[in-house]
């Protein structure tokens, strides 16, 4: 069976426009494959994450990781990081393991992989290479109304209010 289909569009191009900020990070580089560390068979481990740039009035983070290229309509959920302070400018390498190891009162909803933590790369076997969208919003208000048993549609539609500015890094995976 053929997995051939349309590329998706960037998914944020289809949400109201808002400014970007600066991430970066010491594991993954925008535009290049991720490293087996971040894939879910391999590693499974969240990459390290820093940013700068954000607006002025911003009251928390959320950090989101989503493909938009799995085999399904809605796409594929990795990590969703809530709630995170304001103060907070980087999650070190691992940082998605679970709720102890976020800053503050930040924690994790359930990804699509239905554990609460990050979840790793892993298209399908044979299928092109899927992109990895690592995006940390600057939210207008200190916690988002959102339980750890909330959708990550759902938090992404409280982001879509909520958002001041959005900083978007994309990795590529490819399985074997």
């Amino acid at each position: 069976m053929s997995l051939e289909r349309p590329v998706a569009p960037d998914p944020y191009s289809l949400l109201p426009a808002v400014p970007s900020f600066r991430v970066d990070s010491r594991d993954v580089r925008d535009g290049a494959e991720l490293a087996d560390a971040h894939v879910y068979a391999a590693g499974n481990t969240s990459p390290h994450l820093t940013w700068s740039g954000f607006p002025e009035g911003t009251k928390s983070f959320t950090v989101t990781t989503f493909d938009p290229d799995a085999p399904t309509p809605s796409g594929f959920w990795h990590w969703v990081a809530v709630n995170l302070p304001a103060t907070t400018t980087a999650l070190d390498t691992g940082a998605g393991a679970g709720d102890d190891t976020l800053p503050g009162d930040g924690f994790h909803v359930r990804n699509d992989y239905g554990t609460r933590d990050f979840g790793g790369a892993a298209p399908p076997s044979g299928d092109r290479a899927h992109r990895y969208y690592f995006v940390v919003h600057a939210v207008d208000v200190d916690r988002l109304d959102v339980t750890p048993d909330t959708s990550p549609a759902a938090v992404g539609f409280n982001l879509a209010f909520h958002t001041l500015a959005r900083a978007v890094l994309v990795a590529t995976y490819t399985q074997p």
